[in-house]
């Protein structure tokens, strides 16, 4: 058999076409797979209150995982978005999970109480002034939680009577990426 320059650009063009349709077809998955899981496991939202200072800013984007309590609960020190209505189109807030299903939270001298002991947290929030509804006991059922902004003397959070406690069917997801160009771009740890 003689290569001859013809076979041989015949040969080269096909496998040219060949590399091309696979780079298409690699690519159309890649957006196919994206786009289907920015749509049903993410969400994308904008903060728009400064309760989560210095953790989280107003106007930072950030991602939330609206597949993570589908398959789990949300744990304590978890940051979360919820809704305070049932209506799909109100505001999202965005908290750090204090109080679990079934414990009883208090506020006393600037301390967090959960089932009578002292809640000592990682970081080094502020002490809190206004305890709010949760100056007396607040006993969460079974599927409610307590919130508290990180910004902890300026946050409308589980201690106002406009959010009180968070019905776990209320929670949109868990906050795991800022994806702002005005911050740390990143994974949220805690």
């Amino acid at each position: 058999m003689r290569f001859t320059a013809r076979y041989l650009r015949d040969y080269f063009l096909q496998a040219k076409i060949k590399n091309i349709i696979m780079w298409i077809v690699e690519i159309s998955l890649m957006i196919i797979l994206g786009f289907g899981f920015a749509t049903y496991f993410c969400q994308n939202v904008v903060v728009q209150e400064s309760s989560m200072e210095p953790t989280i800013s107003a106007g930072e984007t950030l991602l939330i995982n609206r597949f993570a309590y589908k398959i789990s609960s949300p744990k304590r020190g978890d940051i979360i978005a919820f809704r305070t209505e049932d209506d799909p189109d109100s505001s999202i807030h965005i908290k750090r999970v204090i109080g679990l299903p079934g414990e009883t939270i208090q506020i006393k001298n600037g301390q967090i109480l959960i089932d009578g002991q002292t809640y000592v947290e990682k970081k080094g929030f502020p002490s809190v002034k206004d305890g709010g509804l949760a100056e007396a006991e607040v006993s969460l059922g079974g599927s409610e939680y307590f919130v508290l902004g990180d910004n902890r003397n300026n946050s409308e959070d589980s201690r106002h009577m406009d959010v009180g406690n968070i019905r776990k069917d209320r929670i949109i997801g868990k906050l795991w990426f800022i994806s702002s160009p005005r911050s740390e771009f990143g994974f949220l740890i805690d």
